[in-house]
């Protein structure tokens, strides 16, 4: 089964109705031309309106922060004992992190990398 949504495109005649419909709706207006010129991006609307701090905690971009493509994280695939992933499990929120730093740290004593 596809998961893949599925748009309805309405014709002439149901677009027509949907239009009057909505010009009907008196809490609901279309903006007019002028409104529409004002309009400015959150950007630079918000802080003015909210305080910067505020205005920056809701414009924050969310997910990872963008790294230079030298940095980026190689995914792989590794079996390692069930006692060792859940030492470093355990160790809370940002585990994944620190076994890197684990095993940076080992192969830099041992000669195989220079440190950053």
């Amino acid at each position: 089964m596809s998961t893949k949504r599925k748009f309805h495109i309405p014709d002439a005649a149901e677009d027509a109705a949907l239009t009057k419909a909505a010009a009907s709706d008196a809490d609901n207006l279309p903006l007019t031309e002028a409104q529409l010129k004002r309009m400015r991006p959150a950007r630079e609307a918000l802080p003015a309106l909210v305080g910067k701090p505020a205005a920056e905690a809701l414009l924050k971009r969310r997910g990872r922060p963008a790294t230079p493509i030298d940095q980026h994280k190689v995914r792989t695939t590794i079996r390692l004992d069930p006692d060792l992933i859940d030492a470093f499990k355990g160790t809370g929120d940002g585990w994944q992190s620190r076994m890197n730093d684990a095993l940076r740290e080992w192969a830099s004593s041992h000669g195989m990398i220079r440190g950053r």
